[in-house]
């Protein structure tokens, strides 16, 4: 585990403590450059969630891959030992709509896995052990950013 992931986690953990404290962003707010607010939400919730596997020791090779068949996009694409993990990223403000993870349907996960079967056939290698990979990141204001790692979040359909 590298000591600057865990300080740049927890910096970021710090910094959105901060800005949720201070900002009265309200559900479908603009953001002063003109983004809706749940994109906004979605961008900070990757990035912490980009840290937090850092420091949990996966060695990320992507961001936001697009699929080049418009089939969809891999939040994270990452090592964790000699298995790569394809991670989808949920974030969320409040816990009214259940877990975050609840959001990965069946449907997002087809999308998932047939934008992961391009991945590697472009990588063209020899064949490698992945897996399907959830980040939940849930804002609660009493404990603040709650990120939940699952392992193995589905399988291939």
């Amino acid at each position: 585990m590298s000591l600057f992931a865990r300080l740049m986690y927890r910096a970021l953990v710090w910094k959105e403590r901060k800005r949720t404290r201070w900002t009265s962003d309200a559900h479908g707010a603009r953001a002063a450059s003109g983004e809706p607010a749940h994109l906004k939400t979605g961008r900070r919730g990757e990035t912490l969630a980009y840290w937090y596997l850092r420091q949990a020791g996966y060695t990320i090779v992507a961001r936001n891959r697009s699929s080049h068949l418009r089939a969809g996009e891999l939040d994270l694409i990452a090592w964790d030992g000699p298995v790569l993990s394809f991670v989808e990223v949920k974030t969320r403000t409040s816990a009214e709509g259940g877990a975050p993870e609840a959001a990965v349907s069946r449907s997002k996960q087809k999308r998932i896995a047939k934008t992961a079967r391009e991945y590697l056939r472009r990588l063209g290698k020899r064949p490698v052990a992945y897996r399907f990979d959830i980040v939940s990141v849930l804002w609660d204001p009493k404990i603040g950013y709650h990120i939940r790692l699952i392992k193995d979040a589905f399988k291939e359909q």
